[in-house]
């Protein structure tokens, strides 16, 4: 899996933790919901300034989002 796929089922998984939608993580980051959605299906690369932005709105560490080993949420 690469990191751009990574870093989207990651968001995934902790914007579900957080029950939040697209929308409302897509408002806190400051970015359109459609550019979330293709961040999450590792369509987009971000940019580390936007990897920062999501983890925070995320209160995640931003190489947890980088990190390809599993989170508690997967198991």
């Amino acid at each position: 899996m690469g990191l751009a796929s990574t870093f989207g089922r990651n968001v995934r998984i902790a914007r579900r933790a957080k029950s939040l939608t697209l929308e409302a993580l897509a408002h806190d980051v400051g970015l359109a919901y459609s550019y979330i959605g293709e961040l999450e299906r590792g369509r987009r690369n971000p940019t580390l300034k936007v990897v920062e932005r999501v983890a925070k709105a995320l209160d995640k560490d931003p190489l947890d989002l980088l990190s390809n080993a599993p989170s508690d949420q997967d198991c």
